[in-house]
């Protein structure tokens, strides 16, 4: 005789994550957003841990800094705003579309050479003006045009084939992966392919952290080092006028900051304290909340964490609640 009780679910040894943010709409608890995060003392050490923090992930465009070292390896000359071009995700605003094709003009590149995917600017107010004007879905307005820009140049400089820079198995990916495990101080444990089209590098939040720690604390002159000025000097071409990683390395001297996809955020301070952290569900509205917690516990004091931290819910166009930290 068969019995009709459903069977238990199989037994897993994954762990559930922690409960990073809280959503509270009019004073109640509405829903939850887990992931990890790591903390780093000035000394490297894990000075808190919360979640997975040795497990691989996906940085997505946290890994930025360290795609933009290695065409800074690869003997390509960059600095300033061009550099931190090449490690943004810029928000589409007019002055990054305007060097982004300056630089494609200065570096022989073609934007039909471009592999991004057409896409409307990063920033949504940026993606009205631009609709409201009556321009489409274009290469050089996709968030990563910069790195692109960069990447295809490296290649023309060495020779290396340029219709398929994006390939894993091409020179510059290959120096790319060098980069992020010398910086990371691990193995590559999953390669992938980003929403630009670029290979994806998981590495741990740990490892992430530390390759931020590790940008920061470079030799002057590195490659590391001129791409953490870069973008320390000129954070609204990492980002925008409206976007968090340029408010805090506008704000707080020192401070490397860079978001990814997916609700992925590392920082370092100037004297090597680090931090990374990833919301498990992807959502980006948690990412304000938790990166300003994670700044306190870092000791940051500053007017912009809070500005940061802010994350309003609405009702009937008023404010009725909000996100907020939850550790």
């Amino acid at each position: 005789m068969t019995s009709s009780t459903p069977a238990a679910p199989a037994a897993t040894d994954t762990p559930i994550p922690p409960v990073l943010a809280e959503v509270v709409r009019s004073g109640f608890v509405e829903g939850h957003h887990r992931g990890s995060l790591v903390v780093l003392a000035a000394d490297g050490s894990v000075e808190l841990a919360l979640g997975d923090v040795a497990g691989p992930v996906y940085p997505r465009s946290a890994n930025k800094p360290m795609q933009a070292a290695a065409v800074l390896r690869a003997g390509l000359e960059l600095s300033g705003e061009r550099l931190a071009l090449a490690a943004a995700s810029h928000s589409g605003e007019t002055f990054h579309l305007d060097l982004v094709r300056k630089m494609l003009a200065e570096l022989g590149v073609a934007e039909a050479d471009l592999r991004t995917p057409p896409d409307l600017p990063y920033d949504p107010q940026e993606a009205e003006h631009y609709l409201a004007a009556g321009h489409v879905r274009d290469r050089v307005t996709m968030n990563c045009s910069g790195k692109h820009a960069a990447m295809i140049a490296a290649c023309a400089r060495n020779g290396w084939p340029v219709e398929s820079y994006l390939a894993p198995e091409h020179p510059l990916q290959q120096l790319t992966l060098r980069v992020v495990e010398e910086a990371s101080g691990e193995r590559v444990g999953h390669v992938g392919t980003d929403g630009c089209g670029a290979p994806l590098m998981a590495i741990s939040l740990t490892g992430l952290a530390r390759a931020f720690r590790g940008f920061v604390l470079a030799e002057p002159g590195t490659p590391e080092r001129r791409v953490a000025d870069a973008m320390r000097a000129h954070p609204e071409y990492v980002a925008g006028t409206r976007r968090p990683d340029t408010w805090l390395m506008r704000e707080v001297p020192g401070v490397l900051s860079k978001m990814g996809a997916e609700a992925v955020q590392a920082v370092a301070l100037p004297d090597g304290r680090a931090l990374a952290f990833k919301i498990d569900d992807g959502a980006m509205r948690a990412t304000g909340p938790v990166l300003a917690r994670g700044l306190e516990l870092l000791g940051v004091e500053s007017p912009v964490v809070a500005r940061i931290a802010e994350t309003p819910l609405l009702g009937g166009g008023e404010r009725v609640g909000e996100i907020r930290a939850a550790f």
